[in-house]
């Protein structure tokens, strides 16, 4: 497929007569509407035929995913849920509005009208700001995630605000393909162990893949003994998305996002034709427009490495020596260099159901290739998650609350405040919280000299976020 996007500045209008011609859009919208007024998203609608016609680009399919992702849904779009559901208030679909407003719930979703609101900063290293497509979200982005009790004024005296959801700033997408690539590799090397195992009753088989260790397995008593397995789930399925490390791909997480943050139910979760919430509006989200936004979503550029001088050199060599590379593996290598799209998903078996491939070394992604033919993906994780301590433990009660993935810091010097709630405002205050599995290497940084710990600040801050993600998107819309 073509890499190239036409200059236009009527793109968008050319891509949906296009679209219209082949018969393969959605027709025109069922519901009514009060005259003058119109959903948001793009018309016509792009369906998964479309998608896998053949007849568009990568990057057409590139321009109407990230048109989603920039579209501010309205409530003929199918935004909000519908009535509250007073048997289940907190899950997507039936959830209570914020003083009755009818819109708008903040506290536990329903607190965005589009993706790039919580996702719009490229660099927090420059003043004002630095905008992109994708980026990361303040403080204000931060999403409040099923709590039940909010005790703002402290009534039970324990000396903070207590909060039994989960509290999460957003990250960036940057570089995302490669990662979801890493995880579906990962993946399939876990499950053909697993497959050994069952093989060979009796034996125990090490889980090491790209140089990870996730435990090992044996297949005793007929069944497979997972007990040991460590840094993922029973399933053996390597999910990189979500700080808690619970979506297999970009698209699993646009899935639950579209639901949580905008009430948005997709076709493939309830049904064509079917009002999943019950607020009037059905199809609310396509097939083809969550295809449309995973690749978008996988194509972003990825975050580089400025060349470092002296400083950074040694602090380099203090992050490894102090242990933090062990869990902040500076890089991972894939064994292909495409990215496979699959629709329907099924997490135990990646590379089933494909319906596109895009090569992430030719894509704006622009991952470097490997000597044996994979891609170089420098991300600083081993997408296994770790116990990181009672400090930067959550209060859901749930069994991951002291457990995250661990943190990808390509593009880390861009991209404050840290931490999974965005609770540290600094580097140094980022590493001083960690504990756990981490406290080792925290020990270490914070015995160092001043000098020293000057030279690993050094060396984080040369782990940069693209400058102009999706450029060649924004020229071709005149942006």
């Amino acid at each position: 497929m073509s890499h190239s996007v036409s200059s236009t500045p009527r793109l968008l209008a050319a891509f949906g007569s296009l679209l219209a011609s082949t018969g393969l859009a959605v027709p025109a919208l069922a519901q009514s509407v009060p005259p003058g007024e119109s959903p948001a998203i793009f018309r016509p609608r792009v369906t998964q035929a479309a998608v896998t016609s053949g007849l568009f680009t990568v990057d057409q399919i590139r321009l109407a995913g990230m048109t989603l992702f920039t579209t501010p849904f309205n409530r003929f779009d199918g935004f909000g849920d519908g009535p509250m559901n007073h048997a289940d208030p907190t899950t997507p679909g039936g959830r209570p509005t914020l003083q009755n407003n009818g819109t708008f719930l903040r506290i536990n979703g329903l607190d965005a009208q589009t993706c790039q609101e919580c996702h719009s900063i490229g660099s927090n290293a420059v003043i004002p700001f630095r905008f992109a497509i994708g980026g990361v979200g303040g403080a204000s982005n931060n999403a409040m995630a099923l709590p039940r009790n909010v005790d703002v004024s402290d009534r039970a005296g324990v000396g903070f605000a207590s909060f039994d959801g989960r509290f999460i700033n957003p990250p960036f997408l940057f570089g995302s393909g490669g990662v979801e690539l890493l995880g579906k590799e990962m993946t399939e090397e876990l499950q053909a162990l697993a497959k050994q195992a069952r093989a060979n009753p009796g034996q125990i088989v090490q889980l090491l893949v790209k140089g990870v260790s996730f435990g090992s397995v044996v297949f005793q008593n007929g069944q497979l003994d997972t007990s040991q397995v460590e840094g993922v789930d029973e399933d053996l399925v390597v999910r990189p998305f979500g700080r808690k490390g619970e979506f297999q791909s970009a698209r699993a997480f646009d899935i639950e996002a579209m639901q949580f943050h905008f009430g948005m139910q997709p076709v493939e979760v309830v049904g064509q034709g079917v009002d999943g919430d019950n607020d009037g509006v059905t199809d609310e989200v396509l097939v083809g427009e969550l295809s449309a936004l995973h690749v978008f979503d996988t194509n972003l550029e990825r975050p580089f490495q400025q060349r470092l001088d002296a400083e950074g050199l040694a602090g380099r060599g203090l992050f490894q020596s102090m242990g933090c590379a062990d869990c902040h593996m500076p890089q991972l290598d894939t064994t292909q260099p495409l990215l496979p799209y699959s629709f329907p998903e099924i997490p135990t078996r990646p590379f089933e159901n494909v319906y596109l491939k895009v090569d992430l070394n030719r894509s704006p992604a622009g991952f470097d290739k490997t000597p044996a033919g994979g891609l170089a993906v420098p991300l600083f994780s081993d997408l296994k998650r770790h116990d990181m301590g009672v400090q930067l433990a959550e209060s859901t009660g749930g069994r991951l609350d002291r457990f995250f993935i661990t943190a990808r810091l390509w593009g880390i010097a861009d991209t404050a405040p840290y931490l999974h709630d965005g609770r540290a405002s600094t580097l140094s205050e980022a590493i001083e919280m960690h504990g756990g599995e981490a406290q080792a290497a925290r020990n270490a940084f914070m015995a160092l000299q001043s000098a020293d710990k000057v030279r690993v600040l050094t060396f984080l801050r040369s782990l940069r976020t693209p400058t102009k993600p999706a450029k060649d998107l924004l020229e071709a819309l005149g942006r």
